[in-house]
């Protein structure tokens, strides 16, 4: 069964990839929510992981970084906390 889109921003089924979940999960913790341009390796976060997310509704737009105005910086929403909070959890009957 193909994961539904509920209205506007809200995700019916749907779970963040193990890459998405490590890149929102970074934004616990910080200020505002604010995700990294950077993995833990140092490494550009990847453009696809970021609109995947911001498609989804996990993270929304912060500001333009005016050095490097192509870069997206964002910052975790609810529905990104709840995404995190929820993901490797399965019910288990």
């Amino acid at each position: 069964m193909e994961p539904t889109r509920g209205t506007d921003t809200e995700t019916i089924n749907r779970r963040p990839t193990p890459v998405q979940a490590a890149y929102l999960k970074r934004g616990l913790g910080e200020p505002g929510g604010k995700l990294p341009l950077f993995d833990g390796g140092g490494q550009r976060v990847k453009d696809a992981t970021v609109k995947a997310c911001l498609r989804e509704g996990w993270c929304e737009p912060w500001y333009r970084n005016p050095i490097k105005p192509d870069w997206l910086v964002c910052k975790l929403t609810d529905a990104g906390r709840r995404a995190v909070s929820d993901h490797g959890r399965k019910s288990r009957t």
